[in-house]
C-alpha cells in the first residue's frame, strides 16, 4: 500500500494513493493512523478493503501537495558505504560492519520543495545521494534480523544531500549532512508485503541525466542486518528513519567532480516507491 502525507492547503493528513487517486484517512472512526498502525498487517488489511470498496473520501493526486512521510524523525541514522560499487569507487575495502553516522532531523524537507544551497559561491560542494529509507513503526531493541521487519512501518526515498566541504574540513559527517533541506523525503511510504527492500532498482538523475543507477541487491548489509545491528546499540522508536546507503556515482568521486548548483533539478527514484523531485536554489 502507498501511504501518503499530503495537504490540500489545510491541515496535513494521511491517505492512501492508488492509481492517481488519494483516499483520505482523516475521517476514520479511530482517527488518522500513526506509524505503529501502518506497521500492522491487520490495520493495512482493513484500509485496503475500504480503499477497494471506494468507501473513503477521494481526491486526485494532482490537486494536493505531497509531504515528507516523517516530517520530524526522532533520529536519522545513516549507513555509509553500504553498496559494493560505492566502496569500489572510493577504493575502499568492503567493511566488516556497518559504518554509522547521524543526520539532523531538521534537515527533512518535502517532495518538490527546494534544496537550499548554503553557499553557491563555491565554498561548499553540495552532493546528491539516492537512498532507500526505512521508517520505524514500533520500538526495536536488541532484535534479530528476522524480527525487525514486522516493526517497520514502511519504506520511502531519501536524498542524503551532503556538504562535502564541511565533511572534509570537519573530519566527520554531521554538519555537512545536516544543513536545512538536506534530507528531501518521499513521495510515498510504501507498506506492502510485495515490496522487497533488498531487491529494488535505485536511480538518481540531475536535469534528466542519470548519475546513479543500481539495485539494493548490491547492499553489503541488507535491511534486516542493518536494522538489527543498529538496535544492538540503541533503541529505535516510532518515527526514526534509517538511510541505508547510496550506490556509486556520487558527484564528488566523478572525474571531473560534478556537484549540485542552483537552477538544477534532482530526481531520486526507487522502484515501486516513485520519484522524489527537488529543485536546487541559492540561499
Amino acid at each position: 500500500m502507498r501511504f501518503v502525507r499530503y495537504t490540500d492547503g489545510s491541515t496535513p493528513t494521511w491517505g492512501v494513493e492508488r492509481n492517481g487517486t488519494i483516499h483520505s484517512l482523516s475521517g476514520l472512526p479511530r482517527g488518522e493512523p500513526d506509524l505503529a498502525d501502518i506497521s500492522e498487517e491487520g490495520y493495512r488489511s482493513r484500509i485496503r478493503t475500504l480503499v477497494t470498496s471506494g468507501a473513503l473520501p477521494q481526491t486526485a493526486r494532482s490537486e494536493v501537495s505531497l509531504l515528507a512521510p516523517v516530517p520530524q524523525p526522532g533520529k536519522i541514522v545513516c549507513c555509509g558505504m553500504n553498496y559494493r560499487d560505492h566502496a569500489e569507487e572510493q577504493d575502499e575495502t568492503i567493511p566488516d560492519s556497518p559504518m554509522l553516522f547521524g543526520k539532523a532531523p531538521t534537515a527533512v524537507t518535502n517532495p518538490e520543495d527546494p534544496i537550499v544551497h548554503p553557499d553557491p559561491n563555491g565554498a561548499e560542494q553540495v552532493d546528491y545521494e539516492v537512498e532507500l529509507a526505512v521508517v520505524i513503526g514500533r520500538d526495536i531493541t536488541d532484535a534479530s534480523e528476522s524480527d525487525v521487519y514486522d516493526r517497520i512501518a514502511g519504506y520511502t526515498v531519501v536524498n542524503d544531500v551532503s556538504g562535502r566541504t564541511a565533511q572534509q574540513s570537519d573530519g566527520q559527517f554531521f554538519r555537512g549532512k545536516s544543513y536545512d533541506t538536506f534530507a528531501p523525503m518521499g513521495p510515498v511510504l510504501i507498506a506492502d508485503e510485495d515490496f522487497d527492500p533488498n531487491s529494488a532498482d535505485v536511480e538518481l538523475r540531475v536535469d534528466g541525466e542519470t548519475k546513479q543507477s543500481s539495485n539494493t541487491e548490491e547492499f553489503i548489509f541488507d535491511v534486516g542486518e542493518l536494522v538489527s545491528y543498529i538496535s544492538q546499540s540503541m533503541t529505535l522508536r516510532q518515527g526514526d528513519v534509517i538511510a541505508t546507503g547510496t550506490p556509486g556515482g556520487v558527484g564528488i568521486f566523478r572525474d571531473p567532480v560534478e556537484v549540485l548548483e542552483p537552477g538544477q533539478t534532482v530526481e531520486a527514484e526507487i522502484e515501486k516507491i516513485g520519484t522524489l523531485r527537488n529543485p536546487v536554489v541559492a540561499k
